[in-house]
């Protein structure tokens, strides 16, 4: 079976980037009418970072939205202690975001000043720096001040990296939600994460959303097998 798929993962990939024009890129999450609501990306990790426990171990876990960011956590017991201490916890989560997502990170160049390596001996340390939920990178400070102007332009130059790294070697034929259907000719590549998912159509991105942690496991559990 790896055999097969290997041999015509060439004539797939080359095919998906035609059809990428058509294809969803980000995961923004958007409710009209309610200004507060996230509109970045779904919360990305498995824990609580109030109490630390795993998120589901509760009952099903609780929803914030804050600062224009989706914040899980494990049981309302926790929701005071978050709101305290906000700026504890979500520099608890970012730290979390940065391990989580660096291997998968498609650029090694400032998402602003494209020319500027990343840790370059000029600039020093790069920047990482989560913007609702996901990870980007840049060479210095004052490119965050930039990307912030216009993140919706410079993230997209991130899923396309994404995308473009990913895509060869994304080992699934069939959709991450609905497991019995083919990609097909026209599949939906979503970047969640800084990680290519693909779908059968957009009505999955839906059902991707209410747990996107445990849909992820089993791309990471095919990857591995890959």
């Amino acid at each position: 079976m790896r055999t097969a798929f290997h041999s015509i993962r060439g004539f797939r990939f080359l095919a998906a980037l035609a059809l990428m024009s058509v294809s969803v890129v980000g995961m923004a999450m958007t409710h009209p009418g309610d200004e507060k609501a996230p509109k970045g990306d779904p919360y990305p990790l498995n824990f609580c970072a109030v109490s630390g426990e795993e998120l589901g171990s509760m009952g099903d876990p609780i929803v914030l939205a804050h600062e224009g960011r989706e914040i899980k956590l494990c049981c309302k017991g926790c929701v005071n202690g978050f709101k305290k201490d906000a700026d504890k916890y979500i520099a608890k989560i970012d730290e979390a975001i940065v391990e989580q997502q660096m291997p998968y990170y498609p650029m090694d160049t400032c998402l602003v000043m494209k020319d500027e390596k990343l840790g370059s001996e000029d600039m020093g340390d790069p920047v990482n720096f989560v913007y609702k939920n996901r990870l980007v990178r840049f060479c210095c400070k004052g490119c965050v001040r930039k990307f912030k102007k216009n993140p919706a332009d410079y993230l997209a130059a991130v899923n396309e990296a994404v995308i473009a790294k990913q895509l060869e070697s994304y080992p699934l034929e069939n959709c991450l939600v609905m497991e019995d259907s083919e990609l097909g000719d026209k599949p939906v590549n979503v970047v969640f994460a800084n990680r290519l998912v693909r779908f059968c159509c957009k009505g999955c991105i839906k059902k991707f959303k209410k747990n996107p942690v445990a849909y992820m496991a089993k791309l990471d559990a095919a990857t591995t097998k890959d």
